[in-house]
């Protein structure tokens, strides 16, 4: 283990030490939901097909719609959108004769269904679920989970008790070097984790071009709270999904503040924010996003005694890297020495900075185009193919819901929101 020794371990040592833990077999006993991912390719009978139906086909829709029609063994069979223009621009990518409904009731009624997967603006999202599952379907839905925590709560027990396969749309679950880093914390390798820190920036203001003045609210929902909890659910729902699964556990409270000081539009989200997660064992995740300034761009970090891990990047840092050569060292010597001698102003001051800022990669592949979410799409038809709802994804989706609304609360209400009691799960 690294720190029991009485030397600094060498960069190659390291990653050795790192290789033992991210072996193959050890991910496939540590992760119970990869033996989907590693089932049979479908064979080419129809009974192998999964046939789906496609609830909101707009952008993100859409580009799950394209993954799965790329997806063997997968059968986009139905579309449904009240909106014309995507319904329109989603059929002619798919198979002539694809089901098209406005009503997603009606695709529901289907026995050619399977499954469905639902990618409708937020507030939609626990009515679109509850009745899927009510009418024998499985269920993807975007993240993040619903639009208030009790919505969060029914759709839980919902798929609890249907026995149906249930995802939501958190791909960092089937990113290798996401289920890396999972695997490197668990064994403690980096030592306890002491604090998350995230941020996701960006510069635009969100908005669509809207063809009509009527349709404004119906083309730009992410920023009206009737239908939006913003930059949290949107945003950080992605993040808060990782504190709690690298953790193993949930928050339990957050505290927070945002306001709209740059894009002032006429929106009734915020447009910048900042919020704390209070875990057990005193860990926190300092998260914020604004969208008016994007140079920081999009991290994770998960700061532990013995190095910390960058897992949008995918690199680990150790906090005490190998020796510098000797050199180096003397030179390093005599300028912290002349610090240490020589007061100006002041008493003397070497500042902490980090040491090893290199890292090293958790995954030389990971920036294959549209990998995770491949992934996620696959394991979600097989274990429909299987029949075998994949463990964990209730509580994953339920948790990370449940954090982004705290946040949003925290906010808006200006109070300490705690987790809630008597969840499902």
């Amino acid at each position: 283990m690294i720190g029991n020794s009485t030397t600094v371990p060498t960069r190659r040592e390291f990653l050795q030490r790192i290789a033992l833990v991210l072996g193959a077999g050890t991910l496939a006993t540590q992760v119970p939901w990869l033996p989907p991912l590693l089932a049979q390719p479908p064979g080419d009978s129809p009974a192998d097909r999964v046939r789906i139906g496609i609830i909101g086909p707009g952008s993100r829709g859409g580009y799950l719609m394209r993954l799965l029609l790329a997806t063997p063994g997968i059968e986009v069979a139905a579309l449904c959108d009240d909106y014309a223009p995507n319904l329109e621009r989603a059929a002619s990518l798919c198979a002539p004769g694809t089901r098209r409904h406005s009503d997603y009731r009606e695709l529901l009624a289907s026995r050619e269904i399977d499954g469905v997967v639902i990618a409708t603006p937020l507030h939609e999202h626990a009515p679109m679920t509850l009745a899927a599952l009510s009418a024998g379907k499985h269920v993807f839905v975007e993240k993040s989970l619903a639009y208030t925590i009790e919505e969060c709560d029914a759709i839980g027990r919902a798929a609890k008790a249907s026995g149906l396969v249930f995802q939501v749309g958190h791909q960092r679950l089937y990113s290798r070097r996401y289920l890396r880093a999972h695997a490197l914390l668990a064994r403690g390798e980096l030592g306890p984790i002491r604090q998350f820190r995230g941020h996701w920036h960006r510069n635009g203001d969100w908005r669509r071009r809207v063809p009509k003045p009527e349709l404004e609210r119906k083309i730009n929902w992410r920023l009206y709270r009737r239908y939006s909890a913003g930059l949290s659910t949107e945003l950080g729902s992605h993040h808060f999904q990782l504190a709690n699964w690298l953790s193993g556990t949930t928050p339990l409270s957050c505290v927070g503040y945002g306001s709209i000081n740059h894009w002032k539009d006429g929106r009734e989200v915020e447009d910048n924010m900042a919020v704390v997660f209070r875990y057990p064992n005193g860990v926190q995740l300092l998260w914020d996003s604004l969208i008016s300034n994007a140079h920081h761009g999009c991290e994770f970090k998960v700061m532990c005694p013995k190095g910390y891990i960058e897992t949008e990047s995918g690199r680990v840092f150790l906090e005490t890297p190998p020796p510098a050569p000797g050199l180096v060292q003397l030179v390093n010597g005599i300028e912290k020495g002349l610090f240490e001698t020589i007061s100006i102003g002041g008493p003397s001051w070497v500042p902490d900075l980090a040491k090893d800022t290199e890292g090293s990669l958790l995954d030389e592949n990971w920036r294959e185009v549209d990998a995770e979410s491949k992934l996620q799409l696959a394991a979600f038809g097989n274990a429909i193919r299987q029949g075998k709802p994949i463990p964990g994804m209730i509580e994953h989706a339920v948790h990370a819901g449940v954090a982004s609304l705290m946040a949003q609360f925290a906010m808006e209400e200006n109070r300490e929101v705690f987790w809630p009691k008597n969840l499902c799960v």
